[in-house]
């Protein structure tokens, strides 16, 4: 039996970007394959409908919608555009990240300010806007992509990410437990070393792809990066029914690096 079948789904950052997979469109696909309809969500709208049309060749349901997370309409805009096609919203992944390189004193606050417009200020202005319609239809997941860099230290230093990304967890808690009695579940899910094309973009890495991926590998005791999918199958879960009794919780997909 498909595990989201008729669920109605929302991913923030559903797109990638560059060649290759990322953490959202892997989600998109599989909650796809698992059943749900799933509006894909980007800023960038050829990325969104990249995904769209995969899904799609696939037999799956889907849609897409240029939304920019820093608007202050970006949530209505969700909220309306899922109502059309589906009549509204069983499940929210919030999966976009910006970053800003160097610790406290190397940021400057217009670089602190944009991490944060992205990293947690949108999220909290698109939870806003669909919280009202999970409350009166009395269930509901969110599901905030946070990342391991919220509570374990990576030899290079991104202060406004961290801080940001630890922010959203509680963010995560302090939902899950304003609206258990709604059956509303929130959960954050904290990715390790995931080999994405937002990685390789994210380090700005000088050296050679191979290297850049086998230096990362030897920092986890797993010995390999992790996959999209490995970050889609634990929102998966958290997605689905099967975690019904499962909120403010937090999941590290990091191959045991934070051990």
């Amino acid at each position: 039996m498909k595990r989201l079948l008729n669920k109605r789904v929302a991913i923030i950052g559903a797109g990638s970007c560059g060649e290759g997979v990322g953490n959202g469109k892997a989600m998109a696909i599989l909650f796809a394959e698992q059943g749900g309809k799933v509006l894909c969500i980007d800023s960038d709208p050829k990325a969104a409908q990249e995904t769209v049309d995969e899904i799609l060749k696939g037999g799956g349901d889907a849609a897409a919608l240029n939304v920019d997370v820093t608007d202050v309409e970006a949530g209505k805009l969700t909220m309306a555009r899922a109502s059309d096609l589906w009549g509204g919203i069983d499940v929210l992944v919030y999966n976009v990240g910006k970053s800003s390189q160097g610790g406290v004193l190397e940021t400057e606050l217009s670089d602190w300010n944009e991490v944060f417009d992205v990293n947690l200020k949108g999220a909290f202005m698109l939870v806003k806007e669909i919280l009202p319609f999970m409350r009166s239809q009395r269930q509901g997941s969110i599901i905030f992509i946070s990342s391991l860099a919220a509570v374990y230290s990576a030899p290079y230093s991104y202060a406004p990410y961290e801080i940001s990304k630890l922010a959203l967890i509680k963010l995560s808690q302090t939902i899950a437990r304003e609206n258990s009695q709604f059956l509303i579940r929130s959960n954050s899910i904290l990715p390790g070393m995931i080999d994405t094309p937002h990685a390789k973009k994210f380090i700005n890495i000088e050296k050679n792809s191979d290297d850049f991926s086998n230096e990362r590998a030897k920092m986890v005791p797993m010995q390999r990066q992790g996959s999209p999918l490995d970050v889609a199958k634990a929102a998966l879960y958290f997605a689905s029914d099967e975690s019904a009794y499962v909120t403010g919780n937090i999941l590290k997909v990091d191959g045991g690096l934070s051990l």
